[in-house]
């Protein structure tokens, strides 16, 4: 993928590919962290994955991956510094369901979307819920995408309803 935009890829589209590219990242990061019980070695498995991900066929080039990178960086970085805060939040909204019990991949796209929803008023919700869908969808189990969409929507109707007016 090449840095500068052209007649098909306009700026915005670009940015959301980077956007997608960067919860990607973080996503898979969270995944390996949390099936191998491993949130303490973050600088050493965060460089790892910078490494993985660059190498992947759809990886931003130059300045892109720049951007895409410290976006993933920021949202790996925030959800493992927040991990906990997260869960109870979760725990929350998640009707008849504990967080541990949750698939790997559910919980970590709720944790991830989560954080932005928390934690990143630059990020429109409805932007990072959508992308939770997409992830949901490309990474879970059939019913990944609603079960994702049911607790974030509850999680974010929770959270405008205890913020500050």
């Amino acid at each position: 993928m090449s840095d500068t935009t052209n007649e098909t890829t306009g700026p915005n589209e670009k940015f959301l590919r980077e956007r997608r590219f960067a919860r990607q990242g973080a996503l898979l990061f969270l995944y390996q962290a949390d099936q191998q019980s491993d949130w303490g070695n973050f600088a050493r498995n965060l460089a790892a994955l910078r490494i993985q991900i660059s190498e992947l066929p759809d990886c931003p080039e130059g300045k892109a991956f720049d951007r895409a990178w410290a976006f993933t960086e920021k949202l790996s970085r925030g959800v493992c510094d927040s991990r906990d805060e997260l869960d109870e939040r979760i725990a929350e909204c998640a009707t008849n369901w504990r967080v541990e019990r949750m698939s790997v991949i559910d919980r970590n796209i709720i944790r991830l979307t989560a954080y932005q929803l928390l934690h990143c008023p630059e990020v429109p919700p409805a932007a990072a819920i959508n992308e939770a869908i997409e992830l949901a969808k490309g990474y879970g189990h059939k019913d990944s995408s609603r079960f994702v969409n049911g607790v974030l929507d509850r999680l974010l109707r929770q959270h405008r309803e205890s913020a500050p007016e």
